[in-house]
């Protein structure tokens, strides 16, 4: 089995494919970035009501799990190269064409069409950094591949809505097709993953699918349910932080220090967890995010806003929402053999879609019901539930070759 070249002493931005997985992830993100709230923006300006814009971004994250899904295969039986070519245009055309209608049913498919791109995206970026970087270094590697894909978002998301309606739509749009440019880079990465990984591929067909299979899925419960248990508080903040902060600028703000914290959190955990293995931060961090959503909570709590409290207590949050990610996907990787990475890729991605969508919807139904500072205690301990978990199965994963 061919090993990556990588130098320990060496950065991880020069390890041989890390450029191009950085550009196509930034560029790719970029234009997902930009679109994620504009596109309901646009549907609005069609006439669709709340509901109707509601599904836009709905139909993204679900072409985008369902497309998840066939990610193994589709790398194995098409190849690296013409399946990540074919994501990131699949991201980025579909958004030009935006500005050539604002009709819900377009935009609705068109969406859908991106989520398969996303797919693509996703899965093959985290995939890219297990191949590229050797097991010592994926905590760093995948800090590094972290911050690519969240200084995008840290920037865009917020101004995306500023551009749409200080400039146009049609810039937003143009902006969008960025994923396009990442052609070339999406290219040579293929084509290095594929020379990596053709062995892999070889030992996964001869071995046997259905233990084999159960064994690498039962690796990936733990992770997947710390991912899923950080994810889902995530996902509520960046859903209903308008609506319960009380004013446009104060949610600006606790969304700003959630995401700045996220964003520096996934690339700073990297190095410790490549030192003294992921399993160890697991449940410290969950028990702080449970104390963070506890302080949003309270800021929130009998129609009240206490503002300095509440982005306090979502800082908090990012903190330990962005070395979860980094810290779950590393466990991911270490738990299954090397030719079940994509797998495990995959199977994090899902799961990181899904917690944000859960999240959405448990908060919205218990604030419906009680209130949401309710929502954001239930989240809490849900954190505390899933420490509890890691503390009870203890002994830390094994790398596998």
């Amino acid at each position: 089995m061919r090993q990556p070249s990588t130098s320990p002493g060496g950065p991880i931005t020069r390890v041989p494919g890390m450029p191009a997985l950085l550009t196509m992830s930034a560029l790719g993100f970029s234009g997902y970035a930009l679109l994620l709230p504009v596109a309901p923006l646009w549907a609005v300006h069609g006439g669709a009501g709340s509901g109707g814009a509601g599904l836009v971004n709905a139909v993204l994250m679900l072409a985008t799990v369902l497309t998840q899904t066939t990610m193994p295969t589709a790398l194995r039986r098409i190849g690296w190269r013409p399946t990540m070519v074919a994501g990131v245009l699949l991201l980025g055309l579909p958004s030009a064409l935006f500005v050539l209608t604002d009709a819900l049913g377009w935009l609705l498919a068109l969406s859908a069409v991106r989520g398969m791109g996303f797919a693509v995206l996703t899965v093959c970026g985290s995939s890219a950094v297990a191949a590229l970087v050797d097991g010592p270094r994926h905590g760093r590697a995948i800090g590094v591949y972290g911050l690519s894909i969240a200084v995008p978002q840290l920037l865009l998301v917020p101004g995306s809505a500023w551009i749409a309606e200080s400039l146009d739509f049609p810039v937003v749009f143009a902006l969008g097709a960025l994923p396009v440019l990442a052609v070339p880079a999406a290219a040579a990465l293929g084509g290095r993953l594929q020379r990596i990984t053709a062995d892999d591929d070889h030992e996964a067909e001869d071995a046997a699918p259905g233990r084999a299979g159960w064994r690498v899925l039962l690796g990936l419960i733990l992770p997947s349910l710390v991912l899923l248990a950080v994810t889902t508080p995530g996902g509520a903040l960046l859903t209903f932080a308008p609506q319960f902060a009380g004013s446009a600028a104060l949610a600006a703000v606790g969304l700003l220090g959630f995401t700045a914290a996220t964003a520096l959190s996934r690339w700073a955990v990297g190095g410790p967890a490549d030192r003294y293995g992921p399993r160890v931060f697991l449940a410290p961090l969950l028990v702080l995010c449970a104390g963070g959503l506890g302080v949003c909570a309270w800021a929130i709590a009998d129609g009240g806003t206490h503002g300095a409290a509440l982005v306090l207590g979502m800082t908090v949050v990012g903190l330990a929402y962005g070395s979860l990610q980094n810290l779950t996907l590393v466990e991911a990787f270490a738990a299954v053999p090397r030719r079940s990475h994509p797998t495990a890729s995959a199977v994090w991605n899902i799961g990181f879609d899904a917690g944000t969508g859960l999240g959405s919807l448990v908060v919205g139904f218990v604030a419906a019901g009680a209130s949401f500072a309710a929502g954001l205690t239930t989240t809490a301990a849900v954190c505390v539930l899933a420490a509890a978990v890691v503390l009870v199965v203890g002994r830390p994963a094994r790398r596998t070759a």
